[in-house]
């Protein structure tokens, strides 16, 4: 599904109101394959883009919120497509089953990154066990690829799960240690995510004014993305790890900064745990490795994910900082899209973070 220069893709959100989306909006403004061509939100329909985003006024001065219906026009009007879903986590699988049928029905080839929890589990009881519910398009597991850009190869899939933004995070630090049996498989993690993680609506417990100047725990050993991890783990390893996961709720608006603690399984040096972590990701181009932690400013706003490695005897820790908005989310779909339709994977995602937010 390589695509000509001279051809944009039309691609659609859904979902199309929420932070996710608007960050998705704003990578795809400069985006040299994609054209932005529906954008839905049952909630604002009709009502300009630019009311929910005003920082994207200049790219998208016309363009509007529409129904579900818009995708369906968008279909019957290109040979091929793509969809980012940013539709909640329990609604983005219906919306997605309803846009895989309606490009079926028109004749369109349609790829799709979902950034929902929806399709992050192969097995629908592992996914029922988590939401408590019946997942809601069981049928279409199989056909989705699951995991960060950097851990699958490229493949003839058309449909991607991405990874929750802790997830990612905690991915990338372990993926490539677990597999070549670097560390032990007991692992405890925390990581302090952003007020924008928690969604456009606020609540006592997430409105940013309510927790901008502190640092709180929630979910503790009980977040539904550590049996997330685990799966994504198993899935590209064969290793079934044992993670305590401690979530918080830190002061900044956007990024993640998790801290990782495992027991090396023979001995290294720092120096020689990060040179296998580079060379795990010495083809990817937002990826970077050091030896000493990193700082959160530095990769917010962007698509970029920095580890770091500290090593004291056989004790090992490893930092993962991220935009959860960005890389955890719209950026991580944006990836899979580029690799589907053959652009380079850091197209559009080459933009540099503000450096101060």
């Amino acid at each position: 599904m390589s695509a000509p220069a001279s051809a944009p893709i039309p691609i659609g959100i859904l979902g199309g109101s929420g932070y996710v989306a608007g960050e998705a909006l704003r990578l795809l403004a400069t985006h040299p394959g994609f054209a932005v061509r529906a954008v839905v939100s049952t909630s604002r329909a009709g009502e300009p883009v630019a009311a929910a985003f005003p920082h994207l006024a200049a790219a998208y001065p016309e363009l509007r919120f529409g129904p579900a219906e818009a995708l369906a026009e968008l279909f019957a009007a290109a040979p091929r497509a793509a969809l980012l879903s940013a539709a909640p986590h329990g609604a983005s699988a219906g919306a997605v089953a309803a846009a895989l049928a309606a490009a079926a029905a028109a004749g369109c080839e349609l790829a799709v990154a979902d950034l929902s929890a929806d399709f992050r589990f192969a097995d629908p009881a592992a996914w029922s066990a988590v939401y408590g519910r019946p997942h809601p398009a069981p049928e279409l597991l199989p056909t989705f690829a699951r995991g960060v850009p950097e851990h699958l190869p490229a493949s003839a899939h058309s449909r991607f799960a991405h990874p929750g933004c802790f997830a990612t995070a905690l991915l990338l630090a372990l993926v490539p240690l677990v597999g070549a049996g670097r560390i032990a498989p007991e692992i405890a993690a925390t990581a302090i995510d952003g007020s924008t993680g928690s969604g456009r609506q606020p609540s006592a417990a997430t409105h940013h004014p309510e927790r901008r100047s502190t640092v709180v725990a929630y979910a503790p050993l009980a977040h539904r993305h550590e049996p997330e991890v685990v799966a994504f783990v198993r899935e590209a390893t064969g290793v079934e790890i044992d993670l305590a996961l401690v979530p918080q709720s830190g002061p900044q608006a956007r990024g993640i900064y998790a801290t990782l603690h495992a027991r090396l399984a023979r001995p290294a040096s720092a120096a020689a745990v990060a040179a296998e972590l580079a060379a795990a990701y010495a083809a990817s181009p937002f990826v970077t490795v050091a030896t000493a932690p990193p700082r959160l400013v530095d990769v917010a706003g962007s698509n970029r994910a920095a580890l770091g490695v500290a090593v004291r005897g056989d004790r090992l820790a490893l930092f993962a900082a991220i935009d959860n908005l960005a890389k955890g989310a719209a950026g991580g779909g944006l990836q899979w899209l580029n690799r589907r339709f053959g652009f380079p994977e850091n197209a559009g995602l080459a933009v540099p973070g503000p450096g101060w937010f």
